[in-house]
């Protein structure tokens, strides 16, 4: 279904066009005051861009006047962007680093910081590989390359293709310090722009991993394997959901954020305060995220 003045773009992935309908005919803008225009952009995290679009859609029901634009790329773009003063809201899927913070002080920017849902990330396979679970050693190995084969893991003879986000992702970033305990991916990893891409290359592949948010995982379920994972050899694997996330079962998850550049007010407010709500919580679960709620 379309929502005639919603505009989302995924960057690196493709452009789904809702509306082109508000004052500036769809053209690149300076974000004015969010009171002024009731125009309000959001950038970020393409791990939360589904979700922030739904929210979007359900906003401008509810606020008629307000037109909305909802843009990925990545969390490190979406902070870019709130630095430099071509976005009102940035979506991350990690909190703002110290040098950020810096450089935001140096334009007399001051991130204000809204944990709007939880997210785990979800280790995915080919649905033809025989392999369920691992340890979160084993994921280390093999995604720092000290694991190459998934013999080594208790499956068939065969390499072990592993795909990543670039750089610029929030979920490369959370993956990397809190799974591989800031150790280098395998110089042999495949760089992708974005989740979309890893679903369809491991959908395509069968000795490919890779790893991706739950809502995402949840959605491609009929073309890609979630593993259980078990935080030690010693201990049950789980499988991502939920109420493992909520119990702290699972061992990979984390919190999802709305940056604004300082204090938010008029439009900007009115859309976190909704994400925050229960009808928007209500829409964090149907979209296979985690409500704080």
């Amino acid at each position: 279904m379309k929502y005639p003045r919603l505009v989302l773009t995924v960057l690196a992935i493709t452009a789904l066009v809702f509306n082109t309908g508000c004052s500036n005919n769809g053209n690149q803008q300076q974000p004015a005051s969010a009171e002024q225009s009731r125009y309000l952009t959001i950038k970020g995290s393409d791990t939360m861009v589904h979700l922030v679009s739904q929210w979007a859609e359900e906003f401008m029901k509810k606020v008629p006047t307000a037109d909305l634009s909802v843009t990925g790329g990545g969390s490190g773009t979406g902070i870019a962007a709130l630095l430099n003063n071509t976005t009102d809201i940035c979506a991350a899927s990690r909190s703002i680093k110290k040098k950020e913070i810096s450089l935001a002080a140096q334009k007399n920017i001051h991130p204000t910081e809204f944990k709007v849902a939880m997210d785990g990330i979800a280790l995915v396979v080919n649905p033809a590989n025989p392999i369920n679970q691992l340890t979160l050693e084993q994921v280390k190995k093999i995604f720092t390359g000290t694991v190459s084969n998934w013999q080594q893991v208790g499956g068939p003879d065969q390499p072990i293709l592993v795909l990543s986000r670039e750089s610029s992702s929030g979920t490369f970033v959370f993956f990397q310090e809190h799974v591989l305990a800031k150790a280098d991916f395998t110089h042999n990893a495949r760089s992708l722009p974005g989740t979309s891409a890893m679903i369809q290359n491991i959908a395509t592949d069968i000795w490919t991993i890779g790893y991706a948010g739950l809502g995402y995982a949840q959605q491609a379920a009929e073309k890609v394997k979630t593993l259980a994972i078990a935080p030690t050899a010693k201990q049950p694997a789980i499988i991502p959901s939920e109420a493992t996330i909520n119990s702290g079962e699972y061992a990979i998850a984390r919190p999802l954020y709305l940056y604004t550049g300082n204090e938010p007010t008029g439009l900007t407010k009115e859309f976190l305060d909704y994400a925050l709500s229960a009808p928007g919580q209500a829409i964090v679960r149907q979209a296979g995220y985690v409500p704080l709620q």
